[in-house]
């Protein structure tokens, strides 16, 4: 969670809301990919902190070669089953955790459920938004076909600080 804090450090420096996030490997320790919130930054609505880490996530581990498993056969390349050296079904990140300093909200649960995270550990409650429990729980909706494990208040008082301060600064 220090290290998601330290991310989401870099989203004030854009003049985005402070919320980091990072995508580990099943091993817990690696860190596949980091993001912050660059909303304001790019002009993308959709450039949550969450989301950003997925998408980064999704490409370097479904690359020809995942976490802990072989490469890719030339094989199956060159049957097809991969295109430009990327496997079918590489976007899942299955046993992968991911770890934000705030709740996700609805959109970021959606892309959550949808990228086959097996964790979500995250800091501050977000009682306005949040959609891991707090007002909504769509991660864990049991009409959806994938289910993450969720831990919440992972320094939750420090991650709620430095949200607090960016709005009161502002």
């Amino acid at each position: 969670m220090r290290l998601a804090l330290d991310e989401a450090a870099h989203a004030v420096r854009g003049g985005d809301v402070p919320v980091g996030a990072l995508v580990l490997a099943p091993d817990g320790t690696t860190v596949l990919a980091t993001g912050h919130n660059e909303r304001e930054a790019t002009g993308d609505p959709t450039a949550h902190a969450e989301v950003l880490a997925i998408r980064r996530a999704a490409a370097k581990w479904g690359g020809a070669a995942r976490w802990g498993s072989p490469q890719a056969s030339s094989s199956e390349e060159a049957s097809g089953k991969g295109v430009s050296g990327r496997r079918a079904g590489a976007w899942r990140l299955t046993g992968c955790t991911l770890v934000v300093t705030l709740e996700p909200c609805t959109m970021c649960a959606g892309a959550i459920v949808q990228s086959r995270v097996d964790r979500v550990v995250y800091g501050a409650r977000d009682d306005k938004a949040g959609a891991a429990g707090s007002l909504w729980d769509v991660i864990r909706d049991r009409r959806l076909n994938h289910r993450p494990e969720v831990i919440e208040g992972v320094l939750a008082e420090e991650c709620a600080r430095m949200l607090t301060d960016f709005f009161r600064d502002r």
